[in-house]
């Protein structure tokens, strides 16, 4: 007979407001690998936290079982204790610390209150084999990229003799290498014995590693899906209460003349000024046309579209940026929203939002002008925009007072959306529109952006999932090692075709 691991029983768990979580219960077999599904802002973080301490025992109602033991975690350190370790979506580590110093952070290897470095190291490297990372234990964390970053922590989760590890959407900025090393350690670490949570809204990778899947919805559990049931349409259902038949919302082009075009455009690296990262680049984007740009990470997607948003990225940039045929002043970021360009960044927590402030400021903070006499900010107007855009936008919130950091990723992202069209663009550049978003909200942006197409809009949109890039878009830019290698049309786009240029030298 199977055993259970963890069983959390009638959780509830409310904030000002709001009940995040209703009665949800949850049991996780010993040796599995258990998904966590629903879409932004259903309660599942908010579940993993009541379980990790991080909301301690007394603010939530019902029963955590871990090793048939009822637990009362007061804090995070004592779930720990017990060998259950979270790792957050947010990365808890820290850049100009080395490895090893990360990696037993507050769990120091000490004898007689002096830290041993070479037991330190000795067993950083030990840990560093067990997750296939090759790299020196003295190396510093800002030196690795965000895929080995991941492996660290798991590493340092390890290191607390975990039993049960959660993880909070562990490949959302990975790429799809860096993913699928992840999804194989995290199924050989299952082999080893080890029990997992995964939460991710990555429907193909929950099909690969999961034996099980909880689906929560609106604060509530709906159901657990054995591995014989679980199919990514079942899963979809689950989550938004309806089927989506198609994933793509449909939409009938009516594109007009080329009124965008950037020629000879190149940039260089702003701290090695010998470093070419976009080279010779040649695109141009038609009146009521969606337009993707696909390509493997560091194949200088991003690095184009920032460059061409102000020079908000680069050194020694070159090329000219015409619209209606006017060739354009893009000197600084000021320039490129008065002559008509909005740049969504892949980033929202760092470069799209404000965090700590509410939704009515971050709206309208890229078009102040808008609503402002005599440099006096009209409150009563900035409300009424906001408003305006939580309605259009169907912004999941009670009010435009709340702080945005507390409302979910998708949410976020529509108040990403909403800033930059509050400043009325011409041409919106989108940078991995949907990271970290699930299918329900998914489909609200895409149904949003086909919106702005068919205002005449001109979009560019560059995206990691390929399948989001053919589903979207007229036409698609392929770019390889900072060059243009490819333009495909809509009927030709395939994955395949995408992906001999993508790789094409």
């Amino acid at each position: 007979m199977q055993s259970i691991i963890l069983e959390m029983k009638n959780i509830t768990k409310e904030f000002p407001g709001v009940k995040a979580l209703d009665n949800v219960s949850l049991k996780v077999i010993k040796g599995e690998i258990h998904a966590l599904c629903g879409e932004n802002g259903a309660g599942k973080s908010t579940l993993m936290k009541v379980l990790s301490g991080v909301y301690p025992y007394g603010t939530y109602e019902g029963d955590i079982l871990f090793e048939e033991k009822i637990c009362e975690f007061k804090d995070i350190k004592q779930s720990e204790n017990l060998g259950i370790v979270i790792i957050h979506q947010e990365l808890a580590l820290i850049p100009e610390l080395s490895i090893a110093e990360n990696i037993f952070l507050g769990n120091e290897q000490a004898k007689k209150g002096v830290i041993d470095w070479n037991q330190t190291k000795v067993k950083t490297k030990q840990l560093l084999d067990k997750v296939g990372l090759s790299e020196s234990p003295d190396t510093l964390i800002k030196d690795i990229g965000v895929g080995k970053q991941q492996l660290v922590e798991i590493a340092k989760a390890l290191s607390k003799n975990v039993k049960l590890l959660i993880l909070d959407e562990p490949t959302a900025a990975l790429n799809e290498n860096d993913s699928e090393n992840l999804l194989n350690l995290l199924i050989e670490l299952r082999s080893q014995g080890m029990s997992a949570i995964i939460i991710s809204h990555k429907l193909n990778e929950i099909k690969k590693i999961a034996n099980s899947v909880t689906i929560i919805r609106d604060g509530q559990s709906i159901e657990t899906l054995a591995a014989s049931e679980i199919t990514e349409d079942r899963i979809i259902k689950g989550m938004v209460g309806r089927s989506l038949t198609n994933r793509y919302p449909e939409r009938d082009p009516k594109i007009g003349e080329t009124f965008f075009e950037v020629k000879n455009w190149n940039v260089f690296h702003p701290l090695q000024s010998d470093r070419q990262v976009v080279k010779n680049v040649n695109l141009n984007i038609r009146k009521g046309e969606i337009v993707g740009i696909a390509g493997l990470m560091g194949a200088g997607r991003t690095e184009l579209a920032m460059s061409i948003f102000g020079k908000s990225y680069g050194k020694k940039i070159t090329g000219e940026v015409f619209k209606d045929g006017k060739l354009l002043n893009l000197s600084d970021v000021n320039k490129a929203i008065k002559e008509g360009i909005a740049y969504v960044s892949e980033d929202r927590k760092e470069y799209g939002l404000i965090l700590m402030d509410d939704i009515k400021q971050n709206i309208t903070l890229a078009n102040l002008d808008r609503i402002t006499k005599t440099a006096v900010v009209n409150e009563n107007e900035e409300f009424v925009h906001a408003e305006d855009y939580r309605k259009k936008m169907n912004i999941k919130t009670p009010s435009v007072s709340q702080t945005v950091g507390n409302l979910s990723g998708g949410n976020q992202q529509k108040v990403v959306l909403s800033k930059w069209m509050f400043t009325e663009p011409d041409i919106l550049i989108l940078d991995e529109p949907t990271r970290g978003i699930d299918v329900g909200a998914k489909f609200e942006i895409y149904t949003i952006i086909n919106q702005l197409a068919e205002q005449g809009k001109g979009v560019l949109i560059i995206s990691s999932e390929l399948p989001e890039v053919i589903g979207m878009c007229d036409r698609i830019y392929v770019m390889n090692e900072g060059e243009i290698t490819g333009e495909v049309g809509k009927e030709a786009a395939t994955q395949e075709a995408l992906m001999k240029f993508m790789t094409k030298k």
